[in-house]
This record gives C-alpha cells, structure tokens and sequence, in this order.
C-alpha cells in the first residue's frame, strides 16, 4: 500500500510566497524603468567621431543619434565620458550607470558575453596607418618588430592578440592614456610607426594629419553598434533596434552619416599641405576682414573664410577665364547687386560675398532646416538657384527629399545630362561643381573650426600664434 505525505503549508507563509511571486511578475522591464526614471544615460568617448563640444554645445554623431533616441522615449538625455575603453564596458557591465554605450564600438565578439549589442548603424574597416615617405606595409609581416600601438580594451587590440597566434613576432602596445586622435598624430610625427584604426576615424582626422596613409585593410567591414547592459530582459535592446531601423527608413540615419563623414574625404596630401601653408601666410592678412563682415550678417567667420579659400585660395587679385575676380570671385553683375564697386579690394569682396550668401540663402524655402539649409545656399552661390531649383524638382519627383542636401547633392550632377537637364526649367548646368564646391567648403570649414576654437572665444590674441597641430609640422622648413 502507497502511502501520500501531504505537506501542509501554513497560511503566512503562503500568502508571502504568492506575494513574491506576483512582484516578480510585476517588475517592470528596463525599458519601463528607464521611461519612469526619465533620464536616458549615455556612455561615451570625447572624440571627434562620437561626442565632443562645437561651437553651438554639444555634437557628435554617437550625441546626434542618442539625442535622437532619448526624444523618441520622450525623456532626457545624459551623456557620461568614459576615459577609457575598459572603464567603458565596466560600468556598463555593471548596470547600475549607463543604459547604453554609444561609442564608435564594433560588434566585439569578444566582448558578446558581457554586454548586447544591438544592429549595426555603420560598416568600418580596420585599417593599418603609416606616414608617408616610410616604406608602406602591405601585409602582417610588414609589421614584424616595429612600433605599433593601439587603443587598449578594443576590439582591434583583440584582433592584434588573434593574429600573434599564427604570427609571433607581431608585437603591439595597448594604451588607456590615448585616443585615436593621438595615435594618429603620432604616426604622422614618426614616434610610432604604425597604428591600427577604424576607416571612419581615418577619413575623419586625415585632413588635420596629411602625412597619414593607409598601409592595407587589416580585415572586412565590421558592424558599428551601440552596446547595452547583457542579461535576460532585452527590452531596451528591441527599442533601440526599432529606432534604428525607423531613422533608416525615413533616411535621417543616412542624413547623420552624411553630415558627419559626407565631406571628411576631400582634402588629398597636396590639398592639405597647401591649406595649412596658406593658413599660416595669407588668412591672417583677411581674418579680420572675414569677422567684421561675417558678425555684421550672424554668420561664423570661418565659414565666409572658407568659401573665400575656395573661391581664390584667399589671393585677392585671383581672376578667372570667365571674369570673376577677386578673393571672392564675384561676378560683375553679382557685385553691382551686393554693391561693390572694387572687386580685387578685400575688404569689399569680402563684405559682398557674406551679403549675397546671404540674400541667397534668404530666397529659399523656409521648410529646409540647418544645417541643409546652409549647404544649399554655398550651392547655390556657386551654381545659381534656378538649377539649385531645377534639382529639387527632380529630387521631388524621384521620391527624394527636396528640402535634404543628402538628397539633392545627388540629382545635381543630372543637370549636366540631356535626359534630365531638357526637363527642367534653366536647362544645362555642370552640376557636378556646386556638389564638389559644398564639400570642399564644409572639409576647409571644419579645419578651420579645429584649428582656430581658442582664437574664436578670444579674438585679442594675435594672428601670429595660428597653429595647425599636424598640419604645419609637414611644411618643409623655410617655408
């Protein structure tokens, strides 16, 4: 005969256990917690692919894109800088800090234990650094026995260690004191020989270090990607894809990539040299020029300063086959507009170039935001804006976004084409110039802003002390 033992459970101590059980059903998920705390938290690094201070607060691609996201959640934003790429993922680890670590991260196998990353936003590659003149590596051999250092808790660290096992004599340092832009300058001033980085923080950065080249490709494309807090509950995690895929569908996501790295690749060796020459012994002439005449129409003086770069490479007596002269190559019917009645003098070229920017940028529609808006009237100086119109309409009616520059930089260049220029209003137009013309501005205009950030906030210090850290270095001597 069986005999059943039936346990009695007191009635305290089952209501205690029902209790419990109903709070755990009842925890709320991360993402419930993060809306009722209000506050999203972002970890980062300071740099100029991620998160640093411009002119007007805070910017960045990784600060764009969680600003973005923390408004989609209607909550705030607060970003955290992290000095290291360890003490990065330990606080993240840690979930008791930051929700999510947007940080120019690739997808780190590595690291796929501890942390989630979510889908990737960009495809970089790995990418050996060099300067030239050096005899450029072209393979992993190549590196035997040289200097070589690299950020310390990256994932290009962990593909170095990878690659020891089959190539011993591959030797490496890991540094927690540097980023990326020290490591590049270093290679550009010959205290290492190599560095390894990604292809987005290269292209970025190259125009400030023109000595720096690409070796070879140590890899394929990997995905870039934030990381957020491992564990079970992946709710934060499937909204942030859902973000991600919302802001690729409706194309900000390519609109961000465009306005951070659309224009970082225009500047060549010979290009960059000779930026950084005239920097030194023509802008100082015209820098005060470009002030008064860029406060009087609330623009910034390194934007007019840029266009009068590539306009005349700032040579006032410059002149064209086609009759624009001057450090602002204005036309004579242009500058009979804006009111200038010497065209090779200085001051008023550069005083009726901000005018007629202005007065252009005045004409076009209130519905295109900055910065676009912004980059259509630099085109539209250059091109004019009846073919600057003619190729919103064909953006509009190929489903693009008129009021994107992303979108209208790529139908511009069809105004040089029969098929497209017959079915617009003005007809023919190099179109391909206006797009090369925007980029190159936008490329001078950021190396400006880097070079000169002290001078902005102090106008009294003397012109003399310009200095273009990695730039200027590479001018020969005497010169």
């Amino acid at each position: 005969m069986t005999r059943t033992i039936r346990h009695s459970i007191p009635a305290t101590a089952l209501a205690l256990l029902c209790s419990v059980l109903l709070a755990a059903c009842e925890q709320p998920s991360r993402l419930e917690q993060l809306r009722e705390e209000g506050t999203l938290r972002v970890i980062t690094r300071n740099t100029p692919t991620t998160y640093y201070q411009g002119r007007h607060g805070d910017t960045g691609l990784e600060y764009e894109l969680s600003k973005r996201f923390a408004n989609s959640l209607d909550v705030e934003l607060e970003m955290i800088t992290s000095p290291t790429l360890d003490d990065l993922y330990r606080q993240l680890i840690d979930g008791k800090g930051p929700h999510i670590a947007a940080a120019g991260l690739t997808a780190n196998p590595n690291r796929a234990e501890q942390v989630h990353f979510a889908q990737a936003y960009l495809q970089v590659t790995p990418q050996v650094v060099y300067r030239r003149g050096d005899r450029q590596p072209r393979g992993i051999e190549d590196l035997y026995d040289r200097r070589i250092t690299v950020l310390k808790g990256s994932a290009l660290a962990d593909q170095l260690r990878q690659l020891q096992i089959e190539h011993p004599q591959l030797v490496f340092e890991e540094s927690d004191s540097l980023e990326t832009v020290d490591l590049l300058r270093m290679v550009n001033d010959g205290e290492i020989d190599y560095t390894v980085v990604y292809s987005n923080e290269l292209v970025v950065n190259q125009g400030f270090y023109p000595a720096l080249h690409v070796g070879f490709d140590l890899g394929p494309a990997q995905p870039m990607a934030w990381a957020l807090t491992g564990g079970e509950d992946q709710s934060l995690l499937q909204e942030v894809n859902r973000f991600f895929d919302r802001i690729r569908a409706d194309g900000t996501l390519d609109q961000l990539l465009e306005r951070f790295y659309g224009h970082a690749d225009v500047l060549d060796y010979v290009g960059a040299r000779a930026f950084a020459r005239h920097m030194q012994q023509r802008l100082p002439r015209f820098e005060q020029l470009f002030r008064q005449s860029a406060d009087q129409h609330g623009m910034d003086w390194r934007l007019l300063a840029a266009m009068g770069y590539q306009e005349s490479l700032w040579d006032p007596d410059a002149r064209s086959p086609t009759g624009v002269r001057g450090l602002m190559m204005l036309t004579l019917p242009t500058a009979r507009f804006v009111g200038v009645t010497n065209r090779v003098d200085p001051a008023q070229s550069i005083a009726g170039g901000a005018r007629y920017l202005v007065w252009v940028r005045d004409q076009l529609s209130t519905d295109i935001p900055e910065p676009d808006r912004t980059w259509f009237a630099l085109a539209a100086y250059n091109v004019g804006l009846g073919h600057l119109d003619d190729a919103r309409i064909l953006t509009r009616n190929n489903g693009r976004d008129p009021n994107r520059w992303i979108d209208v930089k790529d139908h511009l260049p069809l105004l040089s084409k029969k098929q497209w220029y017959s079915q617009t209003r003005y007809g023919y137009a190099r179109g391909a110039e206006p797009v090369h013309y925007v980029q190159n501005i936008r490329r001078y205009y950021e190396i400006l802003t880097w070079v000169t950030q002290p001078q902005a906030e102090t106008p009294q210090v003397p012109q003399e002390q310009y200095h273009a850290p990695g730039i200027l270095e590479q001018l020969p001597q005497g010169i």
